[in-house]
């Protein structure tokens, strides 16, 4: 794990907003006519127009989150949906604990 990026993903309230979103998709977003909201994660559409940002403001904010490993991207059509990676999210917490 490359906790330098990792702290780069996590150190954007955007991103942290997103984060919090993704935890429980179906509180925070709207169903979706493709993919389920937890099964395949939420359309980055979705996610673009509740955090009130372009598509390629949102690439970028996913990209780095992504990159961490704290979001698995699942292209479905044309569109990309997003869900947290749980197991990623725990290990980083674990990691964040045993160095603090």
């Amino acid at each position: 794990m490359d906790l330098a990026a990792t702290f780069r993903a996590l150190g954007n309230e955007r991103r942290l907003q997103i984060l919090g979103w993704l935890q429980d998709p179906t509180a925070h977003f709207p169903a979706q006519v493709d993919g389920d909201l937890v099964r395949d994660g939420v359309c980055g559409v979705l996610i673009a127009a509740k955090l009130g940002v372009t598509q390629s403001t949102l690439s970028e904010h996913m990209r780095l989150l992504v990159a961490a490993g704290l979001v698995v991207p699942t292209r479905i059509k044309q569109w990309t949906f997003y869900r947290r990676d749980p197991d990623q999210v725990a290990a980083v917490a674990h990691a964040l604990a045993s160095h603090v």
